[in-house]
């Protein structure tokens, strides 16, 4: 009952403004009542003074007085827990609000296609009461009426053209789209369904395969951190043993170095206290003899002559010998191979070490090099290969530079010399190692590559040229993009083009990196494959004039 008698005050509680339960509300002289704070807003808001809702216009704005009387019906009805019948239909995020209410929308439960609007409950009521409006097409809410209409024609899109794949009007289809392929909405729909269910499909697989590659891909990577985890205890084990080993090692032979120094010094000792007794004895013997000597009294001279000419027993005093030189040739050699041993220990890899058996699914790489320092201790000297050179090439600066300057040379005919298409390459037959150098380039376009020795060069053919078959790998700089080749496979690099291009090859890996060489080392691009015979380094060019690429000379500690 009071909810019947609050729909029936529902004009005189609401206000018109903010469409919610008048809150300290005012009368104004043409006896309509608003919200203090909605009304003041308004007139704020404007340069002229009348009624929201009636629009009586006032000369001078009228002094708001607040209306009491309605004010205790309102606050004796909130009291009952009622609330105004429309305020759970306000439109909230996510809402169509309706297009007729003003100020604080509704949410809209219609959408007219003929007027282009949409309707709460309210105001939707003519299209069920009017005449005309009655043949109106309803459609659920709809916050994009305008994608449903022809702009051209100002019709509803009713129809789908399969032959321009659009959705028009009866007039797009009767004009514009005359003898085209044409369906209904719905119909077509059905069609779009199939293929979008086709796709789904697919796309579900897809994420079924991903999913079960990723958790493929965890496990291995749970497997590999468990085998690193035991492979390094057993190394930490291995070298501890090592390490305590070569300790060990070397505290026995100190000894025993110091116990051969202390046999050799008491022998030495004995001798020089021997060689002591012997030289006193000898100084005596000299002195007797020379007294003797220098006597007058030939009796006396020859009485003792007997006696005192006679030499001292030597002994074995002079068969006694001092080792001087401790050397040991012998352990030297074993320390050195012991040496080289561990240096050769530390340059492996996990392909090496794993040699011989199945190897992981994530094999664990010698760590790259990162700085241009560390490039450069792989640093490879060049020299290009005048037995290799088109005809078109000229070779400069003892073999390092090649240029095209549009002059043809005489060269005599080799059967590695590369006929086919403008290029060289290097004398260096590169396997088994890593290896880095540096070239710098200029001109509108050259490529730096490798090839194996079984490149085409006599025949006149454009998939002789570097990188462009399976026997070469390259990058073509310009100064508007580099694009890398490999078997007619061309991908174009997005990054700011250089003059110097870094090469780092790490054949038993099957690596192949370009680099653009500035204050830092920029990545270009990496090929990853498998190398089976010796790469030789090359360098071409298309059909651009004073072209040409040198190589350059580094030393570890360049920058």
């Amino acid at each position: 009952m009071a909810e019947a008698h609050l729909f029936e005050l529902q004009d005189e509680i609401t206000c018109s403004l903010c469409q919610d339960i008048l809150s300290d509300p005012v009368l104004i002289p043409c006896g309509h009542n608003f919200c203090l704070k909605c009304l003041t807003d308004c007139w704020d808001q404007s340069q002229v003074c009348s009624c929201p809702q009636c629009r009586h216009t006032f000369t001078t704005r009228p002094e708001l007085n607040r209306n009491p009387l309605l004010n205790e019906v309102i606050q004796k009805l909130k009291k009952m827990g009622l609330s105004h019948p429309q305020s759970q239909n306000y439109a909230g995020p996510g809402d169509v609000e309706c297009d007729f209410c003003t100020g604080k929308k509704l949410r809209a439960v219609k959408s007219c296609l003929t007027c282009m609007i949409s309707f709460c409950q309210t105001h939707l009521q003519p299209h069920y009461e009017v005449a005309v409006w009655k043949d109106h097409k309803l459609t659920d809410p709809d916050g994009n009426l305008k994608e449903k209409f022809c702009a051209k024609h100002q019709k509803v899109l009713e129809i789908f053209c399969k032959t321009d794949g659009m959705c028009i009007c009866l007039v797009c289809g009767e004009n514009e789209h005359e003898g085209h392929e044409k369906m209904e909405l719905a119909r077509e729909r059905k069609e779009k369904e199939k293929q979008l269910g086709a796709t789904l499909s697919e796309i579900k697989k897809r994420l079924e395969e991903r999913e079960k590659t990723l958790e493929e891909t965890r496990r291995a990577m749970e497997q590999m951190k468990v085998s690193v985890g035991r492979e390094l205890e057993e190394n930490e084990k291995s070298f501890t043993d090592l390490i305590h080993c070569i300790e060990e090692a070397y505290r026995k032979v100190t000894e025993r170095i110091r116990e051969q120094e202390k046999r050799e010094m008491e022998n030495a000792e004995g001798v020089m206290e021997r060689l002591d007794k012997e030289i006193e004895e000898l100084k005596r013997r000299d002195a007797e003899l020379m007294e003797l000597l220098e006597t007058k009294d030939h009796i006396h001279f020859l009485q003792n002559f007997s006696s005192r000419c006679v030499l001292p027993d030597e002994g074995d005093t002079l068969s006694f010998t001092v080792t001087a030189d401790f050397s040991c040739e012998e352990l030297r050699k074993e320390l050195a191979c012991l040496k080289k041993s561990l240096e050769k220990i530390s340059r492996w890899n996990i392909k090496t070490l794993t040699s011989g058996r199945e190897a992981p699914a994530y094999p664990l790489q010698y760590p790259e090099p990162y700085s241009r320092e560390d490039f450069l201790q792989y640093f490879c000297p060049l020299t290009l290969d005048i037995n290799t050179a088109n005809e078109w090439l000229s070779l400069s600066e003892g073999d390092k530079k090649v240029t095209r300057d549009g002059t043809k040379h005489k060269y005599p005919d080799h059967p590695y010399r590369l006929d086919s298409l403008q290029q060289v390459l290097c004398r260096e037959a590169l396997t088994g190692s890593r290896f880095y150098w540096e070239v710098e380039w200029s001109g509108s376009q050259v490529a730096i590559g490798v090839a194996y020795i079984g490149l085409n060069r006599k025949a006149w053919e454009r998939d002789s040229g570097l990188g462009i078959n399976d026997k070469s790998w390259s990058l073509r700089c310009s100064y508007s993009q580099y694009i890398v080749c490999h078997n007619s496979q061309m991908n174009v690099i997005q990054a700011p083009c250089g003059t110097r291009i870094g090469v780092y090859l790490d054949w038993p890996a099957g690596s192949l990196t370009f680099y653009s060489v500035s204050h830092t080392m920029t990545i270009l691009h990496r090929f990853n494959t498998t190398f089976t015979e010796p790469l030789y380094p090359g360098f071409g060019f298309w059909l651009s004039p004073n072209s040409s690429v040198k190589i350059c000379h580094l030393t570890p500690g360049d920058q």
